[in-house]
């Protein structure tokens, strides 16, 4: 079984790609693959943010319980 990249791991990959694909050197067919990998790669990355987002929470105390919110719905008061 193949060990799922991390987030750092894929954004470093998708910048390599974009590279090659900006120098202009790769064949049609070369840069479709890469563009599809890089595709590939951004999803991932984006479903690797969702579930931290998940993970976030804050807990908030309210008296003596503990209330646990969602980090996005959360507002700082300034």
């Amino acid at each position: 079984m193949k060990k799922e990249q991390s987030f750092e791991e894929n954004i470093q990959e998708l910048e390599n790609i974009i590279l090659e694909l900006e120098k202009g050197e790769l064949t049609l067919e070369d840069s479709m693959k890469k563009f599809e990998k890089g595709m590939e790669l951004s999803k991932n990355c984006n479903k690797i943010l969702e579930n931290a987002e998940k993970k976030i929470t804050i807990l908030l105390k309210d008296g003596e319980e503990l209330k646990e919110q969602d980090f996005i719905q959360t507002k700082i008061e300034e």
